[in-house]
């Protein structure tokens, strides 16, 4: 992973916030922002791949970017098949890469 990537000062926006919070993302803390799209909080640590395709296994990331593709697709918090680019992030997020058609968890 690379350094946080975020945006924080913008020309026409206001300054943007710190990360005030964690996921956990396949097992390691990214920093990201109460609020933001679990999306942003991925890319900004470099995070691009976000499911495996079920057919072929090829890697997607976020591509319309509000809700409308499959594209950002993955487990938050055990539920399969969630649109990362219009989840907003909360503390103590648990989001994993989905692999093919994601799979409900049992507990």
């Amino acid at each position: 992973m690379e350094e946080d990537a975020r945006v924080l000062a913008h020309p026409i926006l206001e300054d943007l916030r710190e990360p005030d919070t964690y996921i956990l993302y396949d097992g390691k803390r990214i920093p990201a922002v109460t609020g933001e799209p679990v999306a942003a909080a991925l890319l900004a640590a470099g995070i691009r791949v976000m499911r495996h395709t079920p057919k072929t296994g090829q890697p997607r990331g976020i591509f319309c970017g509000i809700g409308r593709c499959n594209d950002c697709k993955m487990v938050v918090d055990g539920v399969p098949n969630t649109r990362t680019c219009v989840t907003p992030v909360r503390e103590g997020m648990v989001v994993e890469t989905q692999q093919g058609l994601g799979e409900w968890r049992q507990e």
